[in-house]
Order: C-alpha cells, then sequence, then structure tokens
C-alpha cells in the first residue's frame, strides 16, 4: 500500500500508542474491559452470549455488526476454549469490518505527483471541524509539509476569525474573503495560491450549515467542482469530520455529504471524551469508509494517524487508572 501521508508508520509511534490508549479509556472501563470476566475459560452459554451482545451494543457498535460478530461466535464457540481464544476471536472480528471499510484507502494514501494536493473537509457545525482542520495542518507542518488553509466557512458568524487564529497560532498561511462572500471563490483563491507557494496541501474548511436559501449540499458541490478543476491533474480528498460523542445519532446527516460528495475518509473527533468508542466501527461499516484521523485530546497535536489493528488491541487492554 502506497502511503502519501505516512499514515500507518506514525499510528506506532509510542505517543500515539499512549494517547489513543488513553483516548479508549471511558470505553475500556465501561465495556470492553467485562469481556475478561464473561470469558472464564469454559464453553459459553447462552445467557453470556447475550451478555456479549449487549456489551457490544452498549459500545456503540452497529445492530447489523453485532449480528454478524454473534453468529460467527456461536459457530466457532466449541473450538474456542481460553479466555485469551475468546478475545482473539473477537478482536479479528472487529478488525475485519474496519478493513472491509479501507476499500478507498489507497486512493487517498496514492501519491499525487508532488502537486499540492486540495482537501475539502466538511461535517456538521458542531463536531470540531474547524478544530480538526487546524490540528491537521500541524500534522502535515510537524511532517515538514507546506500547507495552506482556505477559510471557505464564510456564513457561520466568527468561523474565518477562528481559522484565521488557529492559522497565525500554528504559523500556517489562511486564505479568507469577508464574512458572506461566495465560499467557491475562496477555494479557488486557496488552490491559486497553493499553486503559487508550490504547497504540499490546500486544506479547505466548509460550511455546516447555512443561513441562506442555498442549499447546504449544493454549496459544498459547487465547491468541490471548483477545487477538481483548479487542481488538475490532482483528484482532491474529501474527508468527513464526525463527533465520537454524537454516536450513530449523527451519522444520518454524515450520510448525506458522502452520498452527494463521495467522501473519502473520516476524522473522529473527541474520542478520548466518549464511553462509547465502538462508534468508529460503525461508521467505517456504515458509511463504507476509512477512519483516517482520530482526535484524542484538545491540545493542537491530539490528532493521530488512525491504525484499526491498533484500535482494536487497545479497547481490549484494561483501561488505565
Amino acid at each position: 500500500m502506497s502511503n502519501m501521508f505516512g499514515l500507518l508508520s506514525k499510528s506506532s509511534d509510542p505517543k500515539n500508542i499512549q494517547k489513543i490508549s488513553a483516548a479508549t479509556n471511558k470505553t475500556k472501563d465501561r465495556w470492553f474491559s467485562k469481556f475478561r470476566t464473561i470469558f472464564n475459560g469454559t464453553k459459553l452459554n447462552e445467557y453470556e452470549i447475550e451478555t456479549i451482545e449487549e456489551i457490544l451494543i452498549s459500545a456503540d457498535i452497529n445492530l447489523q455488526i453485532v449480528d454478524q460478530v454473534i453468529d460467527n461466535l456461536k459457530l466457532h464457540k466449541e473450538k474456542l476454549e481460553s479466555v485469551d481464544q475468546h478475545i482473539e476471536f473477537l478482536k479479528t472480528e472487529l478488525t475485519s469490518i474496519l478493513d472491509k471499510a479501507s476499500a478507498n484507502y489507497e486512493k487517498v494514501l496514492t501519491d499525487q505527483n508532488h502537486f499540492a494536493v486540495p482537501i475539502l473537509v466538511v461535517g456538521v457545525n458542531g463536531v470540531g471541524k474547524t478544530t480538526t482542520i487546524a490540528k491537521l495542518a500541524h500534522f502535515f507542518k510537524s511532517e515538514g509539509k507546506n500547507v495552506i488553509l482556505g477559510a471557505a466557512d464564510t456564513f457561520r458568524p466568527a468561523a474565518v476569525e477562528q481559522l484565521t487564529i488557529w492559522g497565525n497560532r500554528i504559523g500556517i498561511d489562511v486564505i479568507s474573503q469577508q464574512e458572506g462572500a461566495d465560499p467557491g471563490a475562496v477555494a479557488f483563491s486557496t488552490i491559486q495560491a497553493a499553486k503559487g507557494r508550490k504547497s504540499d496541501y490546500a486544506i479547505i474548511d466548509t460550511a455546516g450549515r447555512l443561513h441562506t436559501k442555498n442549499n447546504l449540499m449544493q454549496e459544498l458541490q459547487k465547491i468541490l467542482r471548483v477545487i477538481t478543476k483548479e487542481s488538475e491533474p490532482v483528484a482532491p480528498i474529501t474527508f468527513l469530520v464526525l463527533d465520537a460523542t454524537t454516536g450513530q445519532n449523527g451519522l444520518a446527516q454524515a450520510k448525506t455529504f458522502t452520498e452527494i460528495l463521495n467522501c473519502d475518509g473520516i476524522i473522529l473527533t473527541k474520542l478520548d471524551t466518549s464511553s462509547k468508542g465502538g462508534i468508529a466501527i460503525t461508521a467505517a461499516f456504515e458509511l463504507n469508509l476509512p477512519v483516517m484521523f482520530v482526535g484524542t485530546g484538545e491540545s493542537i497535536d491530539d490528532l493521530i494517524p488512525f491504525d484499526p489493528i491498533l484500535f482494536i488491541n487497545q479497547l481490549f487492554e484494561a483501561p488505565k487508572v
């Protein structure tokens, strides 16, 4: 697998392992730690299987996934004897869900011939989109990349100012116009600036809700058309930002973004504040998209690459006291 972002190698960094461990602590403490009390080295009975099912659902794992896992568990339960065997079986089942959603990973991580890569960031208001953009820009800058930001969320009061403040803080230029300006024009100017400055990435903020007669999805499609045309031969990347704390309730709106904009990957924010980390698995399954980054805290460097194997392994680790 080509790896434009170098994500998988970065995910094994000891600091990132520590961060994902801490970010999954609430989920481990409340739900996944219970598995070791169920798997006591004997064959599972019906009551224990139902308890496993309840834990998975309570951790915000989609019912269809849970049914699949439970069906497979019943098929293999006679071969599973130890606690570790049961745990490894569940790890494999859940990791496979994330692996299946990674079909788009190759596209997202393909080398794009050293042209400026436009990254369109979308999602409803309140998911932490603008802050996440700043963290993403900081991540790329820390990798030695040249990044420019575009403040195309021109409808939300103070959105442009918020991104500009972040840009100043992390030392990255922000292309902006006045509040209420045409977002497509901002996107156009951002791509032009990225070309002129030979930037590696042009990350563009977008509206999550409009207070005008314009339809949000039409506006986002327009922006996508603009950057697609202006960035040729490079294909834009579209990241969908989801809030881990909203759980499956937030996926209904998210599906509209993926259907209209053909998103490439998910950035999951606020994982550290959620006790239902199973939403990462559910989101990947329901949206058929790879989770690319996860937010693990409030600091500027608390956005880390998502590694499915590391994530699943951490869910089954004992919670840190």
